[in-house]
């Protein structure tokens, strides 16, 4: 076991919560659940499994302050922070090399432990499309580091030192099915418009907080600013999925990968341009109160 608290942030999770908790059970020393309100079994699963539970009902849901609200309120005594989502689950392999890593590096300049995983669609492992692998620095260490405050996107951030990078994949796996998977998405589109809207006439690399970033995230974040929301609205969308497609080899990954890739652009990426949209003829201004 290592010195680490977990926190997992849930509404509505009953379906993957145990599998999470379970998971990671054996390797941290507390696991704790900020829960937004569930009306199913998720709190009831939650305690059951040993994990404290803290409810912050939060409208609009915005992940980082759910976050920056557990840390706070947790009372956290441990030397490493987890932050892990309740449809992520670590292997066996995954979750003894970071108990390894956290205490072997307890005392050294390594604060933070960025997190691979293999994302599963609709029952498939996606390889290919630029997915695969997922990685998220996802431990750092208590007053080393913390979550970036902003509506989308958000990254763990280290206030000093290295990270180090997980050999061993864990799962990103969601078992609440496709339509929960659209309402999910649908949330973020929201939270993503807020974040254009937050981002504008600002210096692009303050506002978007790629100063901040590890080079991975950096460049990742460098391409969504300064190179994909320059395209024209539409276009962008189709030239999102022609890149993830094609170019990245999505058609790889058979009828799952072609579902995939044409939901994140044609759907997902293009309502966030209808969202954008639809803000400004209102100018945007009800857009920025709600994220405040």
């Amino acid at each position: 076991m290592a010195d680490i608290t977990a926190i997992i942030l849930t509404k509505n999770e009953e379906a993957n919560i145990q599998k999470c908790i379970r998971s990671i059970k054996p390797i941290v020393k507390r696991i704790v659940v900020v829960d937004s309100g569930s009306t199913d079994e998720t709190v009831s699963i939650a305690t059951g499994l040993g994990a404290q539970v803290l409810v912050n009902e939060m409208k609009p849901f915005l992940y980082a302050k759910q976050f920056l609200y557990g840390m706070e309120h947790a009372g956290i005594d441990t030397k490493w922070v987890f932050r892990i989502d309740a449809d992520e689950e670590l292997t066996e392999e995954s979750a003894k090399e970071i108990e390894t890593l956290c205490n072997e590096n307890e005392d050294t300049d390594v604060n933070g432990i960025v997190v691979r995983f293999e994302v599963n669609f609709m029952g498939r492992a996606i390889r290919h499309g630029g997915v695969y692998p997922l990685r998220k620095l996802l431990l750092f260490k208590y007053g080393k580091g913390t979550i970036e405050d902003r509506c989308m996107d958000e990254h763990c951030i280290l206030f000093e030192g290295r990270s180090v990078e997980v050999a061993h994949d864990s799962l990103h796996h969601d078992d609440k099915g496709l339509s929960a998977w659209i309402d999910k998405h649908n949330n973020y589109s929201t939270r993503e418009m807020m974040d254009y809207f937050n981002s504008r006439g600002a210096d692009a690399e303050e506002a978007t907080g790629m100063q901040k970033l590890d080079s991975k995230a950096r460049f990742k974040r460098f391409l969504r600013w300064k190179i994909y929301y320059r395209l024209p609205a539409g276009f962008r969308a189709y030239a999102y999925y022609f890149y993830r497609y094609y170019v990245r080899l999505g058609f790889l990954d058979g009828r799952e990968g072609k579902i995939f890739c044409f939901m994140q652009a044609y759907w997902y990426r293009f309502l966030v341009d209808a969202k954008i949209y639809e803000a400004r003829q209102g100018d945007g201004s009800s857009v920025l109160s709600r994220s405040e």
